[in-house]
């Protein structure tokens, strides 16, 4: 008979008790700590043990963070099973509750489940104080990188709270060592707590994991599509070489080494770069299309191929299409692809594959539950139809969210409701994408099936985690010889060796750490002058207010703001993205962001209506990729830039990144509120025009007519009263007015007004 844990804050008979579990939760207790446990031996029941201990010696709150709003229900439905609390008091927080009503229900909340972005904005927003917080757990923790949420929360929190500790949790930090201490520098992690499946105390509860390694051929007429697209990048790496950037491993070139290339290339295009820079950029686009078509063509199959195909078809004679895109349709070795995919109607033998294992699974247990997992959509896609076919199989496509042509994702609701029919037996084949890999509760999983082996030993374990937890699973993975599909088998597998190797010495090392800074290390060799040079910049920016557009807040620029001691207030602009002071407001474009509202059209409008309402409207470029974004020719990037300069009198600025934004807004609204004594007002207004700009102002109102226009216009009929009375052959006749222009004007000016 199992026993189980007796605690006031746990029901009885709830949660069976388990010494490893025991053995992390009393580690996690002592300081903050990063534990690492295989997927299905219970992370979440070491959250639970920790956060019901610090409840019931400090009261206050605790949270669990949890990457998406699927893992939040999953999470919030176990705690409000076991924890001896009002139901009221356990919380879950995701996007579809609104922020008020968040505000609210924070006040009487005990147990908060959320995803880790919605508290970052009710941080920011300051609807919410971790004053009283005492536990944060930080759910699949290798997430901890970089810009995401959980870096900026466990900062604030250690900042705030009365008495912090957090629990960050997780099955794979990765293996290279400077990200698993990137990852204990964000969470403030002093400890270090691993266990493997070969502990002595998790031994008991460690089912037998079956994992099988089928080897494929590629059949000759795929292998004879391979050798086009072959030809493609044997022509393509030739004229790079011509533009002064030989690629001399081409046979071995990995994305990485591309996308490696490509970050060179951007960097050269500040200031007045060669014109060969901007030739190499598009041939690199082309070559990085037709290495994923060749990636395709190994590891996946023709009808994944077909549609990306198709896809770079539509992108080629889309009114948006890249040069890149263009040439590579035009290609004669690319459309000899095109046509011998479209009439092959031979497909990767790994499909049969997939279809035999997994009937075979069926037949011999007809209740198991299978995934099947897939890198790309498509082949997901392609996977579900073709297993839909064979009798008693009833698969599902579970995919993430965003939308592309004909590829349309799933909500987050969607997909809660699949993984609860998956569960119950409605569909017994998951066909997933990466979204399935982290955290999903599905124990009864009998098999899964990687379609081609990953590269990533964090995803890796992930998937293989998804079976062999209540009983006996299999793993099959399926690789194809000769293909890219060998070498991410044996990455993978180094990885995860050396992953496991180094948790062990970071396990020994981290308890000597405690109290102390993983950085301590590496800080003793600053002079003691320069740390003090720092610290003089300690608060300046207190009092510094600036006013954040609620859409803003995704980016980590209000973060950043915020880290740097200026007071962000967050309100719905209906102009600008931040308003520095009563004269000044700034419009925010990320270089991608530039070059789609170029193309959409919507630039010039919010550049027009930013202008006009403030005397000093500024814009930001953040990035340095803004002339290699979807093809547009540099010199309409340039005159854009030009034109919002000399036509708008807008002020122009280049950003790096988020932070060196945050860091130009600070001293601007520094300047503008110590300096100029300014005050931030939301509805600043412009110096009253002289009579020329008024009439400009008003002929420019009208839709797709910028400055330049609405010039021409009034030169050619001397008033605003005699182009409202012009008609549309009259309109023809003035310069740059094309007939959609004349067209719409007669329409804005002729139609009748209906409210």
């Amino acid at each position: 008979m199992p026993e189980y844990i007796k605690h006031p804050l746990i029901k009885a008979d709830a949660v069976e008790q388990r010494l490893y579990q025991l053995d992390l939760a009393g580690k996690a207790l002592d300081t903050s700590t990063l534990v690492v446990l295989p997927t299905g031996l219970g992370k979440t029941i070491i959250s639970l043990l920790v956060m019901a201990s610090r409840l019931e010696k400090y009261g206050g709150k605790v949270i669990v963070l949890s990457p998406t709003k699927p893992l939040v229900e999953q999470h919030a439905s176990f705690f409000k099973n076991v924890f001896k609390l009002p139901e009221e008091e356990i919380l879950t927080f995701t996007g579809s509750v609104g922020p008020a009503k968040r505000a609210d229900m924070w006040k009487r909340g005990k147990v908060i489940i959320s995803t880790p972005q919605v508290i970052e904005n009710d941080i920011l927003t300051k609807r919410i104080s971790l004053e009283d917080v005492t536990h944060i757990t930080f759910d699949e923790a290798h997430r901890a990188v970089g810009n995401y949420a959980y870096t900026y929360i466990a900062e604030k929190y250690f900042e705030t709270a009365k008495n912090p500790l957090c629990l960050a949790i997780t099955a794979s930090p990765g293996s290279k060592d400077e990200k698993i201490v990137e990852v204990c520098e964000s969470l403030h992690i002093e400890s270090v707590a691993v266990k493997t499946e070969s502990d002595k105390d998790v031994l008991p509860y460690i089912h037998k994991k079956e994992i099988e390694w089928k080897r494929i051929n590629l059949p000759d007429g795929m292998k004879d599509i391979k050798d086009l697209l072959n030809k493609v990048l044997e022509d393509r790496f030739k004229k790079l070489t011509e533009h002064g950037y030989p690629i001399y491993n081409q046979k071995y070139v990995s994305k990485k080494d591309l996308l490696g290339l490509q970050a060179k290339l951007q960097g050269e295009l500040r200031g007045l770069p060669d014109p060969s820079v901007y030739g190499a950029i598009s041939i690199l686009a082309e070559i990085m299309k037709v290495n994923h078509a060749v990636e395709i063509v190994e590891t996946q199959g023709l009808e994944s191929l077909r549609m990306y195909m198709e896809r770079l078809e539509n992108e080629a004679y889309s009114k948006s299409g890249s040069k890149a895109s263009k040439r590579l349709a035009e290609d004669l070795y690319i459309r000899q692809v095109a046509h011998r995919v479209k009439d092959c109607d031979l497909e990767h033998p790994k499909l049969d594959y997939v279809k035999r294992i997994v009937v075979e699974e069926l037949e011999n247990k007809p209740h198991s539950r299978v995934i099947v997992f897939a890198n790309y959509r498509d082949t997901a896609e392609m996977i579900t139809k073709a297993l839909s076919e064979e009798e008693g199989i009833r698969p599902v496509r579970f995919v993430g969210q965003a939308s592309k042509y004909k590829d349309k994702g799933l909500t987050q609701k969607q997909q809660v409701e699949i993984i609860e029919q998956f569960k119950a037996g409605d569909y017994n084949v998951l066909v997933a994408t990466s979204v399935a890999e982290e955290g999903l509760d599905i124990p009864s999983t009998d098999l899964v099936l990687f379609y081609e082996p990953i590269p990533s030993e964090i995803r890796s374990i992930q998937r293989k985690g998804r079976t062999g937890r209540k009983h006996e699973g299999r793993v099959v993975v399926l690789v194809t010889k000769g293909t890219r599909d060998e070498a991410y088998y044996w990455s993978s597998l180094s990885r995860e060796k050396k992953m496991q190797s180094n948790m062990k010495l970071l396990q020994e090392a981290m308890p000597a750490r405690k109290n102390n800074s993983i950085t301590e290390d590496f800080a003793a060799d600053i002079p003691d002058e320069d740390q003090k040079t720092l610290l003089e910049y300690d608060g300046e920016n207190k009092n510094i207010k600036i006013v954040v557009d609620q859409r803003e807040i995704r980016s980590s620029v209000a973060r950043n703001l915020d880290r740097n001691g200026t007071e962000i207030i967050v309100k719905t602009l209906e102009v600008g993205d931040y308003i520095l002071s009563d004269r000044i407001a700034v419009e925010r474009k990320e270089s991608q962001d530039f070059v789609s509202s170029l193309i959409d059209k919507k630039l010039f409008e919010q550049i027009a209506n930013l202008s006009r309402a403030y005397e000093k409207p500024v814009l930001i470029v953040e990035g340095e990729s803004l002339f290699n974004c979807r093809g547009i020719s540099p010199n309409a990037i340039h005159g854009t830039l030009a034109s919002i300069t000399l036509d708008f009198g807008v002020s122009l600025f280049y950003t790096r990144d988020a932070e060196d934004t945050a860091a130009l807004l600070s001293q601007i609204a520094k300047r503008e509120q110590v300096d100029e004594k300014r005050e931030v007002n939301m509805h600043g207004k412009k110096s009253a025009l002289m009579l020329p700009q008024q009439q400009e102002y008003v002929i420019s109102s009208i839709s797709d007519i910028g400055p330049k226009a609405a010039r021409n216009l009034l030169q050619h009929f001397s008033s605003v009263e005699n182009i409202m009375k012009a008609d549309y052959e009259e309109l023809l006749k003035v310069d740059n007015i094309g007939p959609k222009t004349a067209a719409k004007i007669r329409e804005i000016v002729g139609s009748e007004y209906k409210k």
